[in-house]
């Protein structure tokens, strides 16, 4: 059992939150949630020792492992994707060669009544008690399910880590902190780089093997998927449900009205109070009344009702220019990189007004495809873009394109032109940027408000082709949910990339799967794809284990 002691964060003269006591169990699995600001970064930074809070104190058993996921990560460059990983068990087989060590010792040296000798046999019988209590586990099978369970190939654990991006990196993280069986595991946004596949490994995971789990997370079916506990931090202070987040959002609703009711009652109780002393201030007879009424007053505590973020993203697409009635044509493409065969032989059809979803573990060539149609990289075989497409295109690391120097004004500036110049304040705040927020530099902006200015700039020119790889990562709920109605009603043809299931859900009424070098056309939603897929690896996952 893990306690968090009135817990209080202050700076520059502001208080983040302060009181803050609640009790983790073993058995927990706590979605930590609240709107961008309110502190759950710094509260889980906090309970991983990784942050100093102003008061209070994180209490836990001297023997508790606390294994901690932060959003931005690297690991170290100097060894393999396996052994890396696999310095998961370094306790261990530190403690194994310390052992060997001191045995070796022992049959080598002759001072056997010395003082040293003594210590040297107390040592190994401390150790040796620890060593044995453990599990007899086949490491090198452990951490070979883990890091298929999270998308690398068996190619790729000899692979040095440099040659990976930073999202894989992270899983090597993950897949590391998964293995060392924690206590307590933090995890800070664990989805945003890694594939629907993974995610559904990962939650079976954490549901039936992990001890207390802590996540942060914008992926609505995930955390719902994993949790039974939901602590929300909001106006420095924080509410604790035993509860989902679907079912948390409901239960704050209704503490919410609760507390509006109460609140209108009180101010009520205040007015009529107030009234009766404007009234009767100088009569003698009721001097008492008065008195008692002011006292009673001051002693008042005010109703607080929780804030609600009203800020809001207003996303509309501009009307699509008619394009021709296929947009995208994909005729036996093939891609191969070295020895590499990303997908070979792919063909795909898309019609004016569809909306199609590319779906498939990272590297099976969803990005690729999408760089071979916009011209951007050469194939062998075709790929046409159909008469009078206008393509906009949001990229996987659009955010980080952004020029770091640059202000949110001038960053929408820079590609506005004609009249629409005059209207970039309103604009910008249309997408949540407003007052000073547009004299900011791109350096200093958060990974949402990233997303939101990339995609400012996308919306500046009609288009009739959207493409969209992966543009939710960063995106709090309320964006993404704003974003997924402007793409339901958005008249042009669509091309999405996503590993969130439930942002992906009644978006697309076709699906393309990369897998083992094919793309595979399912003429069926999203919804019943992805509920194929996941009875499936499921299945998979169990053979596994």
């Amino acid at each position: 059992m893990i306690s968090v002691d009135n817990l209080a964060v202050e700076f520059s003269g502001s208080t983040l939150f302060s009181d803050v006591n609640f009790v983790i169990n073993p058995t927990d699995k706590i979605a930590l949630m609240g709107k961008n600001g309110a502190g759950k970064s710094t509260m889980m930074k906090i309970i991983a020792g990784a942050q100093t809070a102003t008061r209070g104190h994180v209490r836990a058993p001297k023997e508790a492992v606390i294994a901690y996921l932060p959003q931005h990560l690297l690991t170290e460059d100097d060894c393999t994707v396996f052994e890396e990983t696999s310095k998961a068990f370094k306790l261990v087989v530190d403690m194994k060669k310390e052992m060997d060590e001191l045995n070796h010792a022992l049959e080598t040296r002759t001072d056997y009544e010395s003082d040293e000798y003594m210590a040297i046999i107390e040592k190994v019988t401390e150790l040796g008690e620890t060593f044995y209590q453990l599990e007899d586990v086949n490491y090198d099978a452990e951490v070979e399910k883990a890091l298929k369970g999270l998308g690398f190939k068996q190619d790729d654990f000899t692979r040095p880590t440099s040659e990976f991006s930073g999202g894989w990196r992270m899983r090597i993280e993950l897949a590391k902190i998964l293995l060392q069986k924690p206590d307590l595991i933090l995890l800070d946004e664990p989805t945003n780089h890694i594939d629907i596949e993974s995610v559904i490994w990962l939650e079976d995971f954490l549901t039936n093997k992990a001890n207390a789990v802590m996540v942060i997370s914008h992926d609505r079916a995930f955390i719902d998927n994993i949790t039974n506990r939901t602590i929300e931090v909001t106006m420095g202070r924080i509410y604790d449900y035993k509860a989902n987040y679907s079912h948390y959002v409901q239960l704050r609703e209704e503490r919410r009205g609760s507390q509006i009711k109460a609140y209108q009652e009180q101010q009520k109780f205040i007015a009529d109070n107030k009234a009766f002393i404007e009234r009767f201030k100088g009569t003698y007879s009721k001097t008492n009344q008065v008195s008692s009424r002011e006292r009673m007053l001051e002693k008042l505590v005010p109703i607080e009702v929780d804030e609600v973020d009203t800020s809001a993203l207003k996303l509309r697409f501009p009307p699509a220019p008619r394009s021709g009635d296929y947009p995208v044509t994909v005729t036996d493409v093939s891609k191969v990189y070295g020895d590499h065969v990303v997908f070979k032989d792919a063909s795909m059809s898309i019609s004016r007004g569809e909306k199609v979803s590319f779906v498939g573990r990272n590297g099976e060539g969803k990005s690729t495809m999408i760089k071979a149609i916009l011209g951007e990289i050469d194939v062998d075989g075709q790929c046409e873009l159909g008469h009078n497409v206008k393509v906009g295109y949001f990229a996987q690391n659009q955010a980080s394109l952004l020029d770091p120097e640059l202000t949110v004004f001038q960053t929408v500036d820079e590609v506005a032109t004609g009249d629409i110049r005059t209207q970039i304040k309103n604009i910008l705040g249309r997408f949540m940027f407003s007052g000073d927020d547009i004299d900011k530099k791109v350096s200093v902006l958060s990974g949402g408000e990233k997303t939101r200015l990339a995609m400012v700039k996308l919306l500046l020119e009609p288009v009739n082709l959207l493409i969209l790889d992966e543009p939710t990562n960063h995106l709090d709920l309320k964006s993404k949910d704003v974003l997924k109605e402007a793409l339901s009603s958005f008249d042009g043809t669509l091309i999405l990339v996503s590993h969130d299931r439930d942002f992906l859900q009644g978006l697309s009424e076709k699906v393309f799967e990369f897998k083992d070098q094919r793309v595979i056309e399912h003429f069926e939603t999203i919804d019943a794809f992805l509920e194929r897929n996941r009875i499936k690896s499921i299945a998979e996952i169990n053979l596994m284990q």
